[in-house]
């Protein structure tokens, strides 16, 4: 018997979407798996084996939503695609471990739903440009295989030149190609991290090798990619695996193969660390630093050691001759100026210089930062 993919024991489906196209798909990807068709009103039982369980069901809310960022720090403006809840792999810094308090997987069936809203929302002024992703509550590809939803919406998005796709994760699945869909509307994303990180915090990942040359396919392809460094985690020899890691990237890709790429500092609910250690996990050393409370309502690290830390990512990056195109996630405007000498606003807004960065097939936005303070 061959193992379950991501260890799905059980899968469950709604009686609603149990004829389903997504429902068909998932029950041959799952040959092992117990399959239950659940009525109206019955929760999804626990899987067996000690295994997890993937809920194919309707979703009832909007498919469409903006990215759920603070006031107080800059966004990018990214929308989000909702189409399910909950990630197989277990990387412990990882928002989603709040969010959702058990294993379940979940994958949203009513696609003829969501399509209709994008179509509602996406038509109705096709002079008005659109980045939107999947990754926030869900890693884009991490069920692709089994569900095949990234190749439906790829499908579905064909007929809207003024929409780019984002799809983000630890993955290195490339089946989602099979849809044919446009290089210059969709931008495969990976979250990369130190070696250290990604061995020891990211379990089930693919590895660093193994993205970033999943990244290259891609490119040759006809792609540009993109590339996030979120969390960036302070820890004991932290400059050596963010140098390997940045110098690891132009092993594979040029400067003009990245769309753009962020920079995000290590911030979590105050509850993580005690989720952590109720699972018996050893909290890792980036979280035992100094933190203080963001405006957020999440702890982060103090603004000198993020500052510190985003300044050599600057200037590591900048050694390869990628100088353009980075950002940071949920940042104040004077962390901005501290690191970049310029804050979003001078780049027109960030929402409207990554949408730039998105369709501008010349490899990089317009805009590029001055050379970081040492």
């Amino acid at each position: 018997m061959t193992a379950a993919p991501w260890d799905i024991t059980l899968l469950a489906v709604d009686a609603a979407v149990a004829g389903s196209a997504m429902a068909l798909r998932a029950a041959a990807a799952l040959p092992e798996a117990k399959q239950m068709v659940l009525a109206p009103g019955e929760a999804s039982p626990e899987a067996p084996e000690g295994g997890r369980a993937l809920h194919v069901k309707a979703h009832k809310g909007r498919f469409l939503r903006p990215c759920p960022a603070t006031r107080h720090y800059r966004c990018c403006g990214y929308q989000i695609v909702h189409i399910g809840e909950n990630c197989p792999m277990d990387c412990s810094y990882c928002i989603l471990r709040a969010y959702f308090r058990d294993r379940t997987l979940t994958a949203f069936a009513n696609t003829g739903d969501m399509f209709e809203e994008l179509g509602r929302t996406f038509g109705r002024d096709r002079s008005r440009l659109f980045r939107v992703g999947t990754g926030q509550f869900a890693d884009s590809l991490a069920l692709e295989p089994i569900t095949g939803h990234t190749r439906e919406i790829l499908g579905f998005l064909k007929g809207f030149d003024n929409v780019v796709l984002e799809l983000k994760s630890k993955t290195a699945d490339l089946s989602w190609l099979e849809a044919d869909p446009r290089p210059d509307r969709v931008l495969p994303a990976w979250s990369l991290n130190a070696p250290e990180i990604v061995a020891g915090q990211e379990r089930g990942t693919a590895s660093l090798e193994a993205r970033l040359a999943a990244a290259r396919t891609c490119v040759a392809a006809g792609f540009r990619v993109c590339l996030h460094f979120d969390p960036v985690c302070f820890f004991p020899g932290w400059e050596a695996g963010y140098a390997a890691v940045v110098d690891m990237i132009f092993d594979h890709l040029r400067p003009a193969d990245i769309a753009y790429m962020s920079l995000g500092s290590f911030r979590c609910l105050p509850e993580l660390p005690g989720r952590l250690a109720a699972e018996g996990r050893e909290l890792p050393l980036y979280m035992l630093g100094e933190f203080t409370l963001g405006a957020d309502g999440k702890k982060r690290l103090v603004r000198p050691l993020r500052v510190r830390q985003f300044r050599f990512m600057a200037g590591r990056l900048a050694r390869h001759g990628f100088t353009r195109g980075l950002y940071f996630c949920m940042e104040s405007d004077e962390v901005w100026r501290e690191v970049l000498g310029r804050t979003a606003r001078d780049l027109g807004g960030l929402s409207a210089h990554l949408l730039d960065a998105a369709r501008n097939r010349g490899g990089a936005p317009s805009c590029s930062w001055t050379t970081p303070k040492p």
